[in-house]
């Protein structure tokens, strides 16, 4: 029999009203001792609740019986109010029936191993408790309805059916069966792989909207890099000087630009130098732009803007000319961070080309995590390796295929894998 745990639902800290979800054999008895009955399944009721003749707290109650319950076994659910000392009285009354405290994503892994959610579901609602942003909430609720999911499991039925026709044409050789089989199993694994493919082909827009894109802004000194970090984040993130050089690492700011999280670097001015330091701030400062947006920042008013940009410099994605207040004029787009002109068409076009990276694969689900990215790998892999399998030798093309089976089922859960369920839980937060 598994242990009952319990855990706060709710943020910590005080507050007007915590929730303490408790799940497992021993809750039904611990809701009747503390509440003095069981109330109607999926309903809030008022209670009184008290533990060795002393009250807790008059709380709300919810009672979810299992099946039917968030982790498939029953769950109770305490509204009480949030100061510390109920908390605590609470947890210790748990404590003594029998409950232990839960450990982080102990509730959500339960939901997992009982079948009431998959694996890319789980992640679904780390993703939906960390958002920050609309756009990460939409992917988020899109995730947790099952479009991962059932696109996963859509390949993984076709594999088997190809598995299937595979075994078919290992059983049935000898009387001309077997090669119909053979060739069938084949066309499966092709129409996969592209499938496959086109959905890995998406420059991680999926990982960069829930981790947020990076934006790295360069250019040479005194360009006014850190000042544009200041403008975009609205508040003083990186220290402004006159004096060349002043930023020597990689400062960052997260900020929320039209519904997109943005990760906005300023970085070391990029020329080049004999002095090491400032060698060092300029490797690192190119090194940060290797994977995500790029934003070239000049001076608009000096002669030779470009003068010691070093040749292997990145394509960026905006070049975008300061100090449009001196006078001088410029093709493209042009600022001024002393008087904020031009700066809200900048926000507009960088939102436009965070919106053209992060959606640009329309009405699929987006590939999500690193975890969905290794395991689709090892599937195709299997996949291109079945294929050069002959035909007198279908059992080759048979252990592949279950070998990209097993890739895909590791997405949603569908091996037992227990290392599989520790990595995918550990960081979740108690309570869920």
């Amino acid at each position: 029999m598994p242990d009952s745990i319990f855990a706060l639902a709710s943020a910590p800290g005080r507050a007007g009203v915590a929730v303490v979800r408790a799940s497992g054999p021993q809750v039904r008895d611990a809701v009747a001792a503390l509440a003095g009955d069981v109330p109607p399944p999926r309903r809030a009721v008022l209670r009184r609740l008290v533990f060795a003749g002393a009250e807790l707290d008059r709380a709300l109650l919810l009672w979810f019986p299992a099946p039917r319950s968030f982790t498939g076994e029953d769950v109770a659910e305490f509204h009480i109010h949030g100061g510390r000392a109920i908390r605590e009285a609470l947890f210790a009354a748990l404590l003594s029936l029998g409950l232990r405290p839960a450990r982080p994503g102990e509730f959500s892994r339960r939901a997992v191993e009982n079948g009431r959610l998959d694996l890319t579901q789980a992640e679904a609602i780390a993703d939906l408790v960390e958002a920050e942003t609309p756009a990460q909430l939409r992917q988020a609720l899109r995730q947790h309805d099952g479009a991962l999911a059932d696109l996963y499991e859509g390949w993984r039925a076709a594999l088997i059916v190809a598995l299937g026709r595979a075994e078919a044409a290992i059983d049935f050789s000898d009387d001309g069966v077997g090669d119909a089989e053979f060739a069938a199993a084949r066309l499966a694994a092709v129409h996969i792989i592209k499938q496959i493919q086109i959905h890995m082909d998406d420059s991680g827009r999926g990982e960069a909207l829930r981790e947020g894109l990076r934006l790295t802004i360069l250019g040479p000194p005194n360009a006014g890099k850190s000042s544009l970090v200041n403008a975009l984040a609205r508040r003083d993130v990186a220290i402004v000087s006159d004096i060349p050089g002043t930023t020597r690492d990689v400062v960052e700011a997260r900020l929320n630009l039209g519904g997109y999280l943005l990760t906005v670097a300023d970085t070391a001015g990029v020329r080049r130098t004999q002095d090491a330091i400032e060698a060092e701030g300029v490797r690192r400062a190119l090194a940060h732009a290797a994977g995500g947006m790029t934003l070239l920042l000049l001076d608009g008013s000096a002669a030779n803007p470009r003068a010691g940009l070093p040749a292997d410099l990145p394509q960026p994605d905006l070049t975008v000319w300061n100090k449009s207040d001196l006078g001088r004029a410029r093709e493209g787009i042009s600022i001024s961070l002393k008087t904020g002109e031009g700066l809200s068409m900048l926000q507009f076009l960088l939102q436009q080309k965070v919106q053209q990276k992060l959606e640009a694969g329309g009405d699929a689900p987006a590939l999500t995590r690193p975890r969905h990215r290794h395991a689709l790998a090892e599937a195709l892999a299997a996949l291109e390796h079945g294929l050069a399998a002959p035909a007198a030798h279908p059992e080759l093309l048979a252990e592949d295929l279950r070998l990209a089976v097993r890739a895909i089922g590791r997405i949603t859960g569908r091996v037992d894998v227990e290392e599989l369920l520790d990595f995918v839980f550990r960081d979740f937060c108690i309570g869920k």
